[in-house]
């Protein structure tokens, strides 16, 4: 059996989990989200899901991983937990489930590169969207798409994740930075900015409900967690990295690009009528940046590099994404990396295909992982670790570390009893959206 890859150093793995962390769920989905649902008040919640809740569930990954140096599933197994390797299954399936949607739209993104260099979408951005989301021409990118990640992930986790996402991150920060200066230009910027700072709290009392699912979701799904990528990447670490260092610079990082994407975002949408056109899902984003890129002052040049932007974000989450299911064929059944990465993208591809055919079908892939999938996962991995491996997580998350009792003590309490009441309470108004999103007849 071939020796098994690590991280060639720790700024390596840094860049890669920030890679999975920072991707469409940044710059596409939370700055919509943001608009769909009150704005600040909506940024408000989602902070306070990150930190409160985001961090500590992915240092329970992290544990979990590191101490057990094998894929998600059988990291279980190594700890000597056998009967809970179901949850690092689910964290795999919950993987394959997203990137099937995810490629579909990281393929509009490629659509909407050549829309921008070519000038496509700027006489009609709603007939542009409709020509490019869905028929042969969103099969074809679709496709794409998952060429490239099957390509990077077959190269191996050194050749192609680690140098992929050591070239990607800081293109994504530099590019982004680069928007939001230019952003505080327009003559939206202002009113863009009051949009997305000025929280209203009494909108957040009377829409608490309906805000806490989307939030906390989107708090999981920028920070890669549910998917088991983070047990995936942890276990290629050394053992004297320092997992909550390493996971506060990760945390930091990601939440700094979604900032900086609302920064880049909301005052391009009030430079040309506001953001209510922008919250109604994954086509409405497209449609409305489009329709903005089309009315601003050197649209199409801005346009192309935020595209660019979108296109690196995507493809670093993509390829965590895929290396999950790679990593445990690999490891479980003894098949090369490249055969399993080329048979496993066209699987993915395959299931990804309904997705193709209207975007109500990727609304329905999308609430299934937000609203069950990735809370049902938090939840099993917070028990097991506060409840079942707490010893061994003690001891892992304060190897490397210069972390005292008093800190790994709070931590493991706050998952025992924290983490499982909020993501269940997040898991019961997820499962109502869903319910009511297939008894409306809103999916199909």
């Amino acid at each position: 059996m071939a020796e098994r890859e690590t991280w060639t150093s720790r700024i390596g793995f840094i860049f890669a989990a920030v890679g999975s962390a920072v991707g469409l769920g940044n710059i596409w989905s939370f700055p919509f989200q943001t608009a769909a649902n009150g704005g600040a008040a909506f940024l408000v919640v989602y902070l306070l899901a990150v930190v409160l809740i985001g961090f500590p569930t992915m240092m329970v990954e992290f544990v979990i991983g590191r101490r057990g140096e094998q894929n998600p599933v059988a990291a279980f197994e190594k700890i000597g937990y056998g009967n809970w390797s179901f949850t690092g299954g689910l964290g795999v399936f919950s993987s394959l489930v997203t990137l099937s949607f995810y490629s579909v739209v990281g393929g509009w993104v490629l659509s909407y590169i050549v829309g921008s260099a070519t000038g496509a979408y700027f006489g009609d951005a709603g007939t542009y969207f409709g020509s490019v989301a869905s028929g042969p021409v969103a099969i074809g990118t679709h496709l794409v798409f998952m060429l490239i990640t099957v390509g990077i992930v077959a190269s191996g986790v050194t050749d192609g994740i680690e140098r992929a996402t050591k070239f990607m991150i800081p293109a994504i920060l530099l590019l982004l930075v680069g928007l939001a200066a230019w952003a505080t230009t327009l003559d939206g910027a202002a009113a863009g900015y009051e949009y997305y700072l000025s929280p209203d709290f009494g909108l957040i009392a009377s829409n608490f409900g309906s805000i806490v699912p989307p939030a906390m979701g989107q708090a999981f799904f920028t920070l890669s967690l549910g998917f088991s990528v983070m047990i995936a990447y942890s276990s290629y670490l050394g053992r004297d990295d320092s997992l909550p260092a390493d996971g506060g610079a990760i945390v930091v990082v990601n939440t700094m690009v979604a900032l900086l994407a609302g920064f880049v975002v909301f005052p391009i949408l009030f430079a040309t009528g506001g953001a209510e056109g922008a919250g109604g899902g994954a086509g409405t984003a497209f449609v409305a940046l489009a329709g903005a890129f089309g009315n601003i002052p050197a649209g199409g040049i801005i346009g192309f590099f935020f595209f660019v932007v979108l296109l690196f974000a995507a493809l670093s989450s993509s390829i965590s994404l895929l290396e999950v299911p790679v990593s445990y064929i690999t490891e479980n059944y003894g098949v090369g990396r490249r055969t399993t990465a080329i048979g496993m993208g066209g699987t993915i591809a395959a299931v990804g295909l309904p997705a193709t055919f209207g975007t109500s079908w990727l609304g329905f892939y999308n609430d299934v992982v937000f609203n069950l999938l990735l809370p049902v996962s938090v939840f099993l991995l917070a028990i097991f670790v506060g409840w079942v491996a707490d010893r061994e997580a003690i001891d892992e998350l304060g190897r490397g570390s210069s972390v005292g009792s008093s800190f790994t003590t709070t931590w493991l309490w706050w998952v025992r009893i924290v983490v499982p009441a909020v993501v269940l309470m997040t898991l019961y108004l997820g499962i109502e959206t869903l319910y009511e999103g297939l008894s409306s007849g809103a999916y199909f």
